[in-house]
């Protein structure tokens, strides 16, 4: 008895020390909860919380949730392009760009350039007009292939960070004017080049069923005073004929057509000198097969 005795006062404290010790286990495992329970603690805590009518969602603490769980919840739809009118703003989601919403995308010339096209009755604007086309133009005056004017970039940067929007859709023209401030400014033939090479190379991923065409630097000619204009004007017809767009040189036209006696300056021409220029491009796309699918449509015949 004296042993049975002994043994038991010395296994009672070790079950005592087990019980103990299951105990913590059992606590321990309560306390870390997986995360769905905690989720499932949380958000029947927050809506245990009474909260008034349009208020934000509150937390378990009384804290508001997180606004982008809200916002998520109150994500509005994208508007349908087809149902803005013109001139609305479009978010392309395709390229991330803001664009501009024309009433007849399907008819529409993008006209890129300088001074030489910037009046609404510019000879580039009037020629193409001409050939059926609705001109949607993108550029400044001042501005060229590589130099800019100071308000915004030269063609190609002034495109990338959106300082002009081309327009939604899918067009069939898209035509490339300028030269001249490059040429009045210094600018390199590699530099030239290189930003319209750039240039080309994003208006054709934009535009990958549209045609393109390319209007050259208006001068005098080699042989009358044209210099570095009828230089830069004879380096983008090689830049064109690499890439076989169409283009129209007009390097020589103020001397060629006598048209020196229709400039406003040494530079840009008069209302008159517009509207000869213009008659003038419009033959030269015509030869080139580049009239508006309305123009260039049959004409159906009435029936008697």
């Amino acid at each position: 008895m004296r042993n049975a005795s002994a043994l038991y006062r010395f296994v009672a404290p070790m079950i005592a020390i087990s019980a103990f010790m299951a105990g913590c286990g059992q606590s321990s495992e309560s306390q870390a909860q997986s995360p769905a329970g905690s989720a499932a603690a949380v958000e029947s805590s927050a809506q245990a919380v009474p909260r008034k009518s349009g208020a934000a969602p509150v937390g378990a603490a009384g804290e508001p949730v997180a606004a982008g769980a809200a916002a998520r919840a109150q994500l509005v739809p994208e508007p349908d392009p087809a149902s803005m009118v013109p001139g609305s703003i479009y978010r392309n989601p395709a390229n991330g760009r803001n664009e501009v919403i024309v009433a007849n995308p399907g008819n529409t010339a993008l006209l890129i350039g300088d001074s030489q096209s910037e009046p609404s009755y510019a000879w580039p604007r009037a020629g193409l007009t001409a050939m059926g086309y609705t001109v949607h133009f993108c550029g400044l005056g001042g501005t060229g292939y590589v130099v800019g004017n100071g308000k915004t970039g030269n063609y190609i940067d002034a495109l990338q960070r959106g300082d002009w929007k081309l327009p939604y859709g899918s067009i069939p023209l898209v035509v490339i004017e300028g030269g001249g401030n490059d040429a009045a400014r210094g600018a390199t033939d590699a530099q030239i080049v290189a930003n319209a090479e750039r240039l080309i190379t994003t208006l054709k991923q934009r535009y990958p069923a549209s045609r393109m065409a390319m209007i050259g630097t208006l001068a005098r000619g080699t042989n009358y005073g044209g210099g570095r204009r009828s230089q830069v004007d004879a380096l983008l017809g090689t830049l064109a004929a690499r890439h076989s767009i169409p283009f129209v040189s007009v390097g020589d036209w103020l001397t060629k057509y006598d048209l020196t006696k229709s400039m406003a300056d040494g530079v840009h021409m008069n209302p008159d000198g517009h509207k000869a220029l213009g008659i003038l491009l419009a033959g030269k796309l015509k030869e080139l097969g580049l009239q508006s699918p309305e123009a260039a449509a049959p004409t159906a015949t009435p029936v008697n």
